[in-house]
């Protein structure tokens, strides 16, 4: 194989194969030699040979690949550090701040736009560099991993799932974590999120919204034929006037040089106008020209296998990722809390924004029409339950301390302490009692198939008060209405649960 022969395989489909080490693959496997400069001394010999990773990636991040000219592409910083400066050098600029750029220097590879678009991509793929841009989809079952941004600090929210049989996801901002004691920042459930964006992605690709966008192309393009037209009418004015300023100047008497040198000047004026609006003109026929054609047939019909593709069997998660990333560019999340609402503001790729709202669940909390102060619930619980528990306990009821926050086992250890009750003594409980967690661990279950047990009378199980804990005897463990109703818990489960815990597919609502 001939050196030119080389260079022109090694023309990367970086953007179809979606990661600079799919390209890396796809190199390797296809037997495409890169040329390596091999040196000794003074010599110097270029040889062909199969690609490492990082010339892979080399040549992808070089502008010389589109055909560009670029010096300056990483610069110096000075920082002080033990009360000294300290330079370093090595640290990559951004396309702006590079010294020297020109484009269409050599023939290349592909053009600037595909560059940039490989060079956005490559970005989108590291996830482990800390920049505040989108990351792409890396498989999972959260569709909107490394698109979902916290609207409180701006950050990119993580995505943390459970273990077990429960696979369910959660959006999460820890804000800054990175000082300790800072707190988090907001948290959301993954499923109804994922649920609303999937569905407002349906209607925004449904057949009314996509005739209403055809339609508003079309109003697009007549109002930028009309601009067209009109620049070209003031291209005509432009040349007319430069031409009567060019008779004007050539019937001058040359003797009269003061009136011929302001002539020329109108004269080199109109010609400035001829020239910026020949330019203006240029620039909308290369704005309509890079404008992609569309047809309206493919793109109704595409608009209806969207759901199929979508729901289909085939179709990963990082696929519909990838599928949710060809019209969003990111999802705002914050939430209302008078309103007991998130609040999601999405941001399409065309520059639109929508934002729409979802409802949070109010399981598990304590009712607003029954007010109970911190001291009344101390004096109802403690003794039953350690200070951790009496913690979770006051939190869940929405009570707070004087300075309006949460509850600690320290804040309620000093509360008890004021009230003067003693603390939680277990040796001194008869019987002995369990925690819902601790007799879901022994009878090998979840924490909700007990709560289920306990709602069905067949485990007893008794309440200090509302949102209390539950106090589970240990004998009735053992009983037979609870092994019966544990048989049935097992007969429930569906056969096909290891399958489904491996299918990290979300279906479009209403399909």
């Amino acid at each position: 194989m001939s050196g030119s022969s080389r260079l022109s395989a090694s023309s990367l489909p970086s953007s179809e194969l979606g990661s600079g080490r799919q390209v890396f693959l796809w190199v390797r496997a296809a037997d495409i030699h890169l040329p390596v400069a091999l040196r000794n001394g003074a010599l110097r010999k270029i040889a062909w040979r199969k690609p490492a990773y990082h010339s892979v990636m080399q040549v992808l991040h070089n502008p010389i690949y589109a055909g560009a000219y670029a010096f300056g592409r990483t610069g110096n910083r000075t920082g002080v550090v033990d009360g000294q400066a300290r330079k370093t050098s090595g640290h990559h600029r951004a396309i702006a701040d590079w010294s020297v750029l020109i484009k269409d220097n050599q023939e290349g590879y592909l053009d600037w736009r595909a560059y940039e678009e490989n060079r956005r991509m490559l970005e989108e793929n590291a996830h482990m560099q800390k920049r505040a841009a989108r990351k792409s989809g890396r498989g999972g079952q959260a569709v909107l991993s490394g698109m979902a941004r916290c609207a409180r600090c701006g950050r990119m929210m993580r995505v943390f799932y459970k273990t077990g049989t429960d696979l369910s996801h959660r959006y999460q901002c820890r804000g800054d974590d990175g000082h300790v004691g800072a707190g988090l920042c907001i948290g959301a459930g993954g499923g109804g999120i994922d649920a609303l964006v999937a569905s407002q992605l349906l209607e925004a690709v449904s057949g009314q919204a996509v005739q209403a966008a055809l339609l508003a192309g079309q109003q697009a393009a007549k109002a930028q034929e009309t601009v067209r037209l009109a620049v070209e009418k003031e291209l005509d004015e432009a040349r007319n006037a430069a031409e009567l300023a060019e008779r004007r100047y050539e019937h001058v008497d040359p003797a009269k040089r003061h009136v011929a040198r302001a002539l020329e000047a109108r004269w080199n004026a109109a010609l400035e106008r001829v020239a910026a609006v020949e330019h203006k003109l240029a620039a909308l026929g290369a704005e309509n020209c890079a404008k992609p054609g569309v047809d309206p047939a493919v793109l109704m019909r595409l608009a209806t296998d969207l759901p199929s593709v979508w729901n289909a069997a085939g179709t990963d998660a990082r696929a519909r990722q990838r599928l949710v990333r060809l019209l969003i560019e990111e999802v705002v999340i914050d939430i209302d809390a008078e309103e007991n609402e998130f609040i999601l503001l999405i941001h399409w790729i065309g520059g639109r924004h929508t934002e729409v709202r979802l409802a949070r669940r109010k399981t598990g909390r304590f009712p607003s029409g029954r007010p109970l102060t911190a001291r009344e619930v101390l004096r109802k619980l403690a003794g039953h339950w350690p200070d951790r528990e009496l913690a979770v306990t006051l939190n869940r009821m929405r009570c707070r301390t004087e300075d309006g926050e949460t509850w600690t086992t320290v804040r309620v250890a000093e509360l008890r302490d004021m009230l003067a009750i003693p603390p939680y003594d277990p040796d001194a409980e008869v019987p002995k009692t369990l925690r819902v967690h601790a007799a879901a661990k022994r009878l090998g279950v979840c924490v909700a198939s007990v709560h289920k047990l306990i709602r069905s009378q067949t485990l007893p199980a008794t309440q200090i008060m509302y949102s209390a804990p539950w106090k589970i005897p240990v004998d009735a463990l053992e009983t037979e209405a609870v092994r019966m109703g544990l048989q049935e818990i097992a007969a429930r489960r569906p056969q096909q649960a290891p399958d489904k815990m491996a299918d990290m597919s979300m279906p479009l609502p209403g399909f």
